[in-house]
């Protein structure tokens, strides 16, 4: 059952910790249709990836989600159909990333979670945006806003 997105275009929220994070990341699971793309934007350590983890454990997905910085994308496969996740940072062209099946990929899975995506916006111009960020002066908070 697909609920309303937990934020509106521009809107902007404070997450305390790791567990607002997650629980951010499980409402997005539940609020995005069989099929979406969700692209997160952030410098390093924003909470992209713990983001991403409440999103998948949501799902049902009980194993370690991990950044797949190095892979390139990784595949989870939760009860209620496979979570692609992605980081684009390392990507010179998203053609490397089409060439690696982005596409079919995308199209397979209940939920598609892309980090660094900037360069596939146009190519999924219905998916949000969130761009996490630290807050000064609280080294466990962050602020995420929906860019659209």
């Amino acid at each position: 059952m697909v609920s309303d997105f937990p934020l509106r275009p521009g809107e902007t929220r404070r997450l305390a910790g790791e567990a607002e994070q997650r629980a951010l990341g499980a409402a997005l699971a539940g609020a995005l249709p069989a099929g979406a793309a969700l692209f997160l934007e952030g410098e390093l350590g924003a909470g992209k990836t713990t983001l991403t983890q409440g999103l998948v454990g949501a799902l049902g997905f009980a194993e370690p989600v991990t950044s797949p910085t190095y892979a390139l994308m990784n595949l989870y496969p939760a009860p209620s159909g496979q979570v692609l996740h992605v980081d684009a940072y390392r990507v010179r062209d998203v053609a490397e990333l089409y060439e690696m099946d982005l596409a079919e990929l995308i199209e397979a899975s209940r939920l598609s979670v892309i980090e660094w995506g900037e360069a596939l916006y146009a190519d999924y111009p219905q998916a949000p945006v969130l761009l996490l960020e630290h807050l000064e002066g609280d080294p466990e908070a962050r602020q995420v806003t929906r860019r659209r």
